[in-house]
């Protein structure tokens, strides 16, 4: 006789499907195989509840449960029906009768029918829970994609494919990595929830990437050649003389690159920068500069 799956789950038989299904993952975590390598005992109580779950995990076999039309293995109960029911003329047959003049007894082929059915019934086909994973990427990795690998705590690392423009916070998924799956089910996926590390001087707005590029006073006055680094490598441009400190230059395709479309752009803001120490030609440059000491910058802001 199998045993009733409320007891084996440990849940009352009026339990809300939503502690069934609670109390059947704090078991199954705890029984899985994969975390008792070699342990036959928890393979076989592994099994045990993954049955009981599959009748009274699924609200309709549940209800055909709690009525009596089904087993604790999922096979069909007989109608409890009896000799005297049946009794009637000569030559009257009922269940409990065959040609061979026996009374009482099924056929033989719906005795090994009904046991089969209860073996087949048993195994109750189950997807494997889903497993929940972080990581930690440079911010480089994350826009130009790359390769990583992640050591699970219960088990081999996994090889992580980061696509090119994943984005902070994005779930990657690994089909098949989760759980396995019981009584022949499929495995489930293992969800990698990525976090980007900051850069230094990139910052990412969408599919653009924006950096502040330090300019000298010279490059600022006469203009010329300078290398400005992008997440795809560096490359020069060319400034106008007369470039101030927050001109924006775009450098088109330079940004994130973006699965089926164009990459985004790269927004470069200028920023003079003047040496740290003190140049005494320079300072007499600007003393003897007299159309810098009537330049008001700030005439716009008013008073």
């Amino acid at each position: 006789m199998s045993r009733d799956p409320y007891d084996i789950l440990g849940v009352k038989r009026d339990a809300p499907q939503k502690d069934v299904q609670s109390a059947y993952r704090k078991l199954a975590k705890k029984l899985h195989p994969d975390l008792n390598p070699g342990d036959k005992k928890a393979e076989e109580k592994f099994k045990e509840v993954s049955a009981a779950y599959g009748i009274v995990g699924d609200e309709e076999k549940r209800a055909r449960f709690d009525r009596g039309e089904i087993d604790g293995s999922g096979a069909e109960k007989q109608a409890r029906n009896y000799y005297r029911d049946y009794a009637g003329g000569e030559g009257q047959r009922g269940p409990y009768r065959n040609t061979g003049g026996f009374a009482d007894f099924g056929d033989t082929d719906d005795i090994l029918s009904s046991f089969f059915s209860r073996r087949s019934r048993g195994q109750s086909a189950m997807q494997g829970q889903d497993r929940k994973y972080s990581m930690e990427v440079d911010f480089l990795d994350a826009v130009n994609g790359t390769k990583k690998q992640i050591s699970l705590p219960d088990g081999p690392a996994l090889d992580v494919q980061i696509p090119p423009g994943t984005k902070d916070g994005q779930t990657l998924r690994l089909r098949g990595k989760g759980d396995h799956g019981s009584g022949g089910g499929a495995p489930g996926d293992a969800l990698i929830e990525v976090h980007v590390r900051p850069h230094r001087f990139f910052t990412r707005d969408g599919d653009d990437i924006r950096l502040e590029l330090p300019i000298s006073l010279t490059e600022a006055v006469l203009g010329g050649k300078v290398r400005v680094p992008t997440p795809s490598g560096p490359v020069t441009i060319t400034l106008q003389p007369n470039s101030n400190t927050g001109k924006v230059l775009r450098l088109k395709g330079k940004g994130v690159p973006v699965r089926g479309k164009d990459a985004g752009d790269a927004y470069v803001s200028l920023k003079i920068v003047l040496p740290d120490e003190p140049d005494a030609e320079l300072t007499a440059l600007v003393s003897d500069w007299q159309a810098g000491k009537t330049h008001d910058p700030r005439k716009t802001m008013g008073d």
